[in-house]
């Protein structure tokens, strides 16, 4: 199973809640969460379908990576590993995955098509 930390799983939300409000000004920190927040509000510098998703994880957590092993973190069993490859290729389809969402789709504007899985 693919996780986001909370901190991705929340800045996913919140940028989410702003594409969502687009072009109807600035959204308050206020409507983002439930605790107050400095006055003045945030707006998207593009357009949703010009985000993707990948971005807004990347900004708030770094590169993608689903297994620290990949970052060559001294694993014991890494001369022998016989999944790294097979690993390497399902986190660069998941990154790939990310990269092709934009927030429009995310939300459900302009959705152009059922993601499929081959």
């Amino acid at each position: 199973m693919l996780r986001f930390t909370k901190r991705a799983d929340y800045g996913l939300m919140a940028i989410h809640y702003i594409a969502t409000h687009d072009g109807r000004g600035a959204v308050s920190t206020k409507r983002i969460v439930s605790q107050n927040g400095p006055k003045g509000g945030y707006v998207l510098t593009r357009h949703p379908a010009e985000i993707s998703v990948g971005e807004v994880v990347r900004a708030l957590e770094g590169p993608i990576s689903i297994v620290s092993c990949l970052d060559h973190g001294g694993c014991p069993q890494e001369p022998r590993c016989n999944l790294k490859r097979p690993v390497q290729k399902l986190q660069t389809a998941i990154s790939q995955l990310l990269d092709t969402m934009s927030l429009a789709e995310l939300s459900n504007q302009g959705a152009s098509e059922v993601l499929t899985i081959k």
